[in-house]
């Protein structure tokens, strides 16, 4: 029967067919540059022929030893090979010998072979992996998490299962098929070829046509696998979120509506896994029923012997085994079409932001930036900069403060290239900065953001980040001035602690620091602080505020600022609002204009009085509270 592997997928219009997909798998499968899995190649193609060879000696030694043994107790054998009619055990012990070595060298072909297909999903997942982190911002802002590591996972086990079916199953049973038909034809007649060539055809069309339903189902139920992942990992990742607002069983609703779908399609599913194997089943019997009656035939008329009745059965069933998994060679063939085809559409989509082919490193001297009337909207109906211009000299600190959606932190990403302007450009030392390496200008340009996200290992792994080379010392320095050394040193596992999912381990003030000595240890002569305290509390921000005015200090920073508070020393501060800079100077001095930025000040010290004016008379009701205890214990012991 037809087996039923998982195989998820969504459906994608104008999938490649077999051929266009295995001419793009080419260069992966066939090892240029590797002499060794060159010969592996050819040697599994040998022994897969030769293991057809045994698997069609297997039958006739049957035959024979059937012929010999009716021999033995008075019967005829004419087709009988001179001097094995005395013989039967020795075929009996030929057939069980054809059996292993056909076994043995089908398995030995696989092992083979398995180096040479794993070296081709390795190689093509690599690039894709390597590929995504080169696509733009944009594009993985625009996709869910969960379904693109899945759309990886799926294009490498499609590479796998095309490569192990196609040459491991397809081929072997192409061969196999006309080795058969051939056999039949010489060892009787055209008859018995043409009704086995019937039966294969109805075999093959029917497989082919209920297969093509089945997918139709199978694309609903990996639609439903796909959407129910996403919101698993999507509901996981915010934790924390889900039990601030008590939404356990929304979630879980949201996870069991997707799940509903899986069910009603898996159940689908496997009944038409049913219809199919019924059918199959039925198409088979009727083409060996066939083939027996013709043999039957021939021996009461004596043009074959009860050998020959043997030979035409055993090789009928020899090929029904991988005539079974037709169906599901033709299904997983389609199935790794479609999965190594998304793969393959990532991997083919082209960087929104690239190298120019005469792109040179960044030279930096002085680290002046510079901003050039600077226009760029996310969408084209929406402008986000509108012709902003400013610099930042060397080792100066400019300051952009202005409300939210002002567009603040788009200047950040610029800077970084995860997009380009529209109009006008970005120079560092008067090097326009569309012309130079990335990899080259992010080496050159730190980050501080303001959600600061760790990967999942431990602090020493996360400081290092910064500058992979560095040495344990330039570690524990970097710790030092970013003044989070003590809290490292005061755990029981110190820089070897985890830090757990991005970070969660950590307060909010313990991760930007360890944000501010990975960027400490990546020494940039250039720093971008993106709000980098606006999440933090009082203390804790008049803390972090110190550590970054030290990281700071001879570099040329651009101050991404919320709380206008951060911003009081810096050289210059711009103030953004709808894209436009509508004012500029120190903060003295545009307290004095009286206009936007000090509008903004006031309200902040307005907001941060109210604050402070709460928390005391909180500390007021805490005070009155401890001290009027013991008082009113003593009123009620004199009242008694």
């Amino acid at each position: 029967m037809t087996t039923e592997p998982a195989s998820p997928a969504a459906p994608a219009p104008e999938r490649p067919g077999l051929v266009a997909t295995y001419r793009r798998l080419w260069p992966y499968l066939w090892p240029h540059g590797r002499a060794d899995l060159q010969r592996r190649v050819y040697l599994a193609f040998g022994l897969l022929l030769v293991a057809k060879l045994a698997t069609m000696v297997m039958p006739f030694t049957f035959k024979w030893a059937t012929d010999a043994l009716v021999a033995a107790v008075g019967g005829h054998a004419d087709g009988v090979p001179a001097g094995l009619i005395a013989a039967p055990m020795l075929l009996i012990g030929a057939y069980g010998l054809a059996r292993i070595v056909m076994v043995g060298l089908t398995q030995v072909r696989d092992g083979l072979f398995a180096k040479v297909a794993m070296h081709a999903v390795r190689r093509l997942a690599l690039q894709t992996f390597e590929h995504m982190h080169r696509l733009s911002l944009r594009f993985h802002l625009e996709r869910k998490t969960g379904g693109l590591t899945r759309v990886l996972e799926r294009g490498r086990g499609g590479i796998e299962e095309l490569s192990r079916l196609m040459v491991l199953t397809l081929v072997p049973t192409i061969v196999e098929f006309a080795l058969v038909l051939g056999v039949l034809a010489y060892e009787f007649d055209w008859h018995y070829s043409a009704v086995v060539l019937v039966m294969v055809v109805a075999y093959l069309s029917f497989t082919y046509k209920a297969t093509e339903w089945r997918i139709g189902i199978r694309r609903r139920m990996n639609a439903s696998d796909t959407d129910a992942n996403t919101k698993a990992v999507d509901s996981l990742l915010n934790f924390e979120t889900v039990k601030y607002f008590g939404a356990e069983s929304r979630e879980t609703a949201r996870y069991d509506e997707s799940m509903a779908r899986y069910e009603k399609a898996s159940t689908q599913t496997y009944v038409s896994l049913a219809v199919l194997n019924a059918g199959q089943a039925v198409i088979f019997t009727l083409g060996m029923t066939a083939v027996m009656w013709l043999a039957a035939r021939d021996i009461m008329a004596g043009r074959t012997t009860i050998g020959g009745f043997v030979l035409a059965n055993t090789m009928l069933v020899q090929l029904s085994m991988p005539l079974n998994f037709m169906g599901m060679i033709y299904r997983e063939i389609k199935q790794a079409l479609i999965d190594i085809d998304d793969m393959f559409r990532i991997l083919h989509r082209n960087p929104e932001i690239a190298d120019r082919p005469d792109a040179s490193p960044l030279a930096v001297g002085n680290a002046e930036v510079r901003f050039e009337d600077v226009h760029f909207a996310y969408n084209p109906d929406r402008p986000i900069l509108r012709g902003v211009s400013f610099t930042v000299g060397p080792g100066k600190t400019v300051a952009i403060v202005g409300p939210s959606g002002a567009g603040k932190s788009t200047l950040s990403r610029l800077l970084f290239r995860f997009y380009e302007p529209q109009n006008g450009r970005i120079a560092i030392d008067g090097q326009d900065i569309a012309s130079v390496r990335q990899d080259s200008l992010r080496a050159a340009v730190g980050m501080v953001p303001q959600d600061t996200v760790l990967f999942n290992d431990t602090i020493g792994y996360n400081i290092r980040y910064g500058r992979w080379e560095a040495s344990d010392a330039e570690v524990r320095e970097a710790a030092r001035l970013a003044q989070i050394d003590r809290f490292i040193e005061g755990l029981p596992e110190g820089y070897d602690t985890p830090v757990g999912e991005r970070g969660l381990k950590l307060s909010g003030g313990e991760k930007q620091r360890v944000a501010i000595a990975r960027t400490i240890l990546k020494g940039p002569p250039i720093l971008v602080l993106d709000e980098a305290t606006s999440a933090l509390d009082s203390f804790t921000e008049r803390e972090i505020q110190h550590a970054l005015d030290q990281v700071s200090r001879g570099r040329t920073t651009l101050v991404i600022a919320h709380r206008l508070s951060t911003v009081v020393n810096a050289d210059e501060i711009l103030v953004l609002d709808r894209g436009v800079i509508v004012e500029r100077g120190t903060h003295g001095a545009l307290l004095a204009r009286g206009g936007t930025y000090a509008a903004l000040w006031n309200r902040q010290r307005e907001a941060d009085a109210a604050r402070e004016a709460l928390k005391r008379a909180e500390d007021r009701e805490e005070d009155r509270e401890e001290a009027g205890a013991p008082s009113a214990q003593r009123d009620a012991v004199a009242a008694e």
